[in-house]
């Protein structure tokens, strides 16, 4: 895999190879080596003589198969008178003998040779040998009996090596070819790979995904981490388990983060009261004193968090939500605490007597009795989440998201119990994008990221700040994580919003969604590669013959029903121009702290028992009766 980005296509001039290029070249590699070992054998191990008969050695073996003589020229000694030999090896030693006629002789006498009385070393005419006797002469007198091939057997040996040893490699390329000639090469668009090539091919630095394909954690680039994450997929595909693994690291390296707990289980297991973590549930006994008086800043920013406090959601008439935002955003510049609040919002006189005089009067003038009736209303529903928050004099400590975002200490939990979530959403939300405001701006040299986890983003109402969140908290160096089923809960939620929303993270994460549509989305934004084949045509008849033809197509990286069938703890991660398919083990729940804990409040109803129920009469139909319901202890009157 490449390192470095290609852009348009790989254009090449010969393509599809034929055959086994890859395999031939290794073969063709390995003979040059091979020859590459006899030449060494040759020049440095033989003797010189040996290196002589060599070729008369092969030769006489050969030949003497199909002629049983053929002509040589043996090396002679000679005293100059009428005693002369063949030489032996101790005959000669290394050297330059001229000959009358050819090139000279690479020998020269032996001293001890020239001490018998040998003067002379000369290449003898051409003359007629017996091929076998000739050869069993230089075996036996040259050679000392030794074969042809075990001369050289290492050096062969090591030429088989050789190829051996590129044998996997060439023939998994040559697979790879022969798979191209068939399905098609890929010439742009996404590269599919494992976790192993995709931590490479990015320089994976930041934060990682244990999986079971690589010992090595499937990991982005770290300075892509505050381009957010997307993370994808139904209930139980394993969305909890990729965040909490990436909890994990972001506690390890001791950032700050802002969980979004629907299902009270993160809080369960990174929870520490000791490193000063808060629970924002009102329901919950750790929750601290908060009002949002002590938020603002200026009174400007009182409309920002009655924004995300209202929303227009079942509401066709956005005066309605508009109005009844302002009037708050009004009624916090006086700052209220949470019960004042309650008591204002449930005082239409209250509220008379703080807006009057003002720009607001007109939207709940008494002369538009409709007019106010709906503005009024729409105002009073946040009444009951202001309603559950616990009083000063209930908790030991008080925050503000404000105070926090300076100090970044702890990690904060937002939590929810599925009876009340929609009672706690208003608040939710004003959290969230108050949080938000406050971290926008660029950290100092002390200050630690923070990373927003928000699981189950359906859950919540429209956060108006989360949009700003992904688009700008890249300054801010505050990763966001979003988790979610699917594409059309997005739209729902934020409209044409949800676009920029989902194409804004870098790392997106895509397990099994079996919704069509929300399948079709992930497939498209995988994307799409442009392919070429090899198009062959078979002609029968009177001529055969084939014909190929390149074939260009365009087609999805990962089909749609590949991903709603994505088995569970499966999935793609994209970043770039790279998805990654793999796979992940589930991380267990090691809870450290509960989940929830009830703080005991008065509304709490609990009966002691269903009171008795007694028919009192009939009116003539056995169907129709009547009845009244009897405290225990007295009787009906």
């Amino acid at each position: 895999m490449p390192a470095i980005q290609q852009w348009g296509r790989k254009e090449s001039i010969i393509w599809p190879p034929r055959g086994f290029p890859y395999t031939l070249g290794a073969l063709f590699l390995s003979l040059v080596a091979t020859g590459f070992f006899v030449y060494i054998r040759f020049q440095y191990g033989l003797q010189p003589l040996e290196r002589y008969y060599l070729p008369y050695y092969l030769r006489s073996e050969t030949a003497g198969l199909t002629h049983p003589a053929s002509s040589y020229q043996m090396i002679v000694i000679s005293d100059g008178k009428s005693h002369s030999r063949a030489a032996l090896e101790d005959d000669v030693a290394e050297g330059t003998t001229p000959q009358i006629s050819g090139t000279p002789l690479p020998l020269v006498l032996a001293p001890a040779t020239m001490q018998q009385g040998f003067r002379y070393l000369f290449r003898e005419p051409l003359r007629s040998y017996p091929n076998k006797t000739l050869h069993t002469w230089i075996a036996h007198a040259i050679y000392g009996d030794v074969p042809l091939h075990k001369l050289f057997a290492m050096q062969l040996v090591f030429g088989v090596l050789a190829f051996v040893i590129q044998l996997p490699f060439s023939l998994r390329k040559d697979i790879e070819r022969i798979k191209a000639l068939r399905y098609g090469r890929r010439l742009k668009g996404p590269v599919l790979v494992n976790a192993k090539q995709f931590t490479k091919a990015v320089t994976g630095d930041g934060i990682g995904i244990t999986t079971n394909d690589s010992k090595q954690p499937l990991r982005v680039p770290r300075d892509a981490e505050n381009k957010h994450f997307l993370i994808v997929g139904d209930t139980g595909s394993g969305k909890s388990s990729i965040i909490r693994q990436m909890l994990y690291q972001v506690e390890g390296r001791g950032d700050s983060a802002i969980v979004y707990d629907p299902a009270c289980e993160f809080v369960k297991q990174f929870y520490d009261a000791h490193r000063g973590d808060i629970v924002l549930n009102p329901l919950d006994a750790r929750m601290p004193y908060w009002s949002p008086s002590h938020e603002l800043r200026r009174k400007a920013e009182a409309k920002a968090l009655a924004v995300s406090l209202y929303q227009p959601e079942g509401v066709t008439n956005r005066f309605f939500v508009e109005a009844p935002q302002k009037i708050f955003a009004h009624l916090l510049s006086f700052l209220p605490t949470p019960e004042q609040l309650v008591q204002w919002m449930s005082d239409p006189d209250e509220i008379d007597r703080r807006v009057k005089g003002t720009e607001y009067w007109m939207l709940i003038d008494p002369k538009a009795p409709q007019q106010r009736s709906g503005v009024l209303g729409s105002l009073n529903m946040s009444a009951d989440s202001f309603r559950m928050l616990p009083k000063q004099e209930e908790t030991t400590s008080v925050w503000t998201a404000t105070q926090w975002a300076e100090t970044r200490r702890g990690w904060i939990f937002i939590t929810s119990r599925p009876t009340m979530r929609e009672a706690l959403r208003p608040l939710i939300s004003l959290w969230i994008d108050t949080l938000v405001l406050r971290l926008l701006n660029e950290p100092m040299p002390e200050q630690k990221p923070v990373w927003f986890v928000i699981d189950e983003l359906a859950s919540l109402q429209r956060l108006p700040q989360l949009h700003t969140a992904i688009t700008e908290n890249r300054k801010s160096q505050n990763p966001v994580v979003l988790g979610f089923q699917g594409r059309s809960q997005m739209q729902a939620r934020y409209g044409e919003d949800a676009e920029a929303m989902l194409s804004q993270p870098a790392t997106k994460i895509f397990l099994r969604t079996t919704e069509p549509r929300a399948a079709k989305w992930v497939s498209e934004a995988i994307g799409e590669i442009e392919i070429e084949r090899l198009r062959e045509t078979h002609y029968d008849g009177t001529r055969t013959g084939r014909n190929f033809a390149l074939d260009r197509q365009t087609e999805p990286l990962v089909l749609p029903s590949e991903v709603s069938g994505l088995d569970d703890l499966r999935g793609f991660l994209k970043y770039g121009n790279h998805v990654a398919r793999f796979s992940f083990p589930f991380i267990a729940l090691n809870q450290k702290s509960p989940g929830f804990d009830e703080r005991k409040m008065e509304d709490l109803i609990v009966p002691s028992a269903p009171p008795p129920v007694e028919p009192v009469g009939m009116q003539g139909n056995l169907f129709s009766t009547e009845y009244e319901v009897r405290p225990s202890g007295h009787e009906i009157e």
